[in-house]
């Protein structure tokens, strides 16, 4: 037999020996129970701590701000204001009183990086991230979620009544600034004329001696 006839051989025999290598873990699987999930008929359960989307349960929010401040994407909107005068909210499920309404709250989960930061700092723990993970949409826009409970015709009320609380303030810190300014300019008058006063009392004046007898 011929050089090259052996080397005909050995690289046939060769080409099908690393057939064979590659296609064993192929092999393997064709006599092992499938694992194929059947999805979405069937679902994996997600680990303990699976970070997915964000839910703000609205009735415990007190409108804090802290989930908003600590976002590292800026992904929170917030928009509240404070009660008026006899106004009551109630309490959380965790006692803290509520002294905002929240008019908005708004989370949008396409710049949502799944960090979890923003609820650790909330003090009523309304805001959680659940295991819920099929949120795709066909339009970004419908990943824009809002949890304030408000109408729109309520909250133009809430805002209208604010706005006029605010602007009578303003006048009152107004007047009160006009009403010290003008006891300030007439503080020096007053003591002027105190003092012009004084001069013209006898007790200011030299005594004058008695002839004698």
């Amino acid at each position: 037999m011929t050089y090259a006839l052996k080397q005909y051989f050995a690289n046939v025999f060769a080409g099908i020996w690393t057939v064979l290598v590659g296609m064993r873990l192929t092999f393997w699987h064709l006599f092992t129970p499938s694992v194929t999930l059947q999805y979405p008929d069937e679902k994996w359960e997600l680990p303990p701590g699976a970070r997915a989307q964000l839910f703000n349960n609205f009735d415990d929010c007190i409108g804090c701000g802290f989930c908003a401040k600590v976002c590292p994407v800026d992904c929170i909107y917030m928009e509240t204001v404070k009660t008026g005068p006899g106004e009551d909210l109630g309490r959380t499920t965790t006692g803290n009183p509520k002294r905002l309404h929240v008019l908005r709250f708004d989370i949008d989960m396409a710049k949502c990086c799944y960090c979890n930061l923003c609820t650790i700092p909330c003090p009523t723990e309304c805001l959680q991230m659940t295991p819920k993970y099929e949120n795709s949409v066909y339009n970004r826009a419908n990943l824009l979620y809002h949890y304030s409970t408000y109408p729109a015709t309520e909250a133009a009320r809430i805002r209208a009544e604010a706005e006029k609380r605010e602007a009578e303030e303003v006048e009152k810190r107004k007047a009160a600034a006009a009403a010290r300014a003008a006891a300030a300019k007439a503080a020096p008058k007053e003591a002027g004329a105190k003092a012009s006063t004084a001069k013209a009392t006898p007790t200011d004046r030299e005594p004058v001696a008695k002839p004698a007898e």
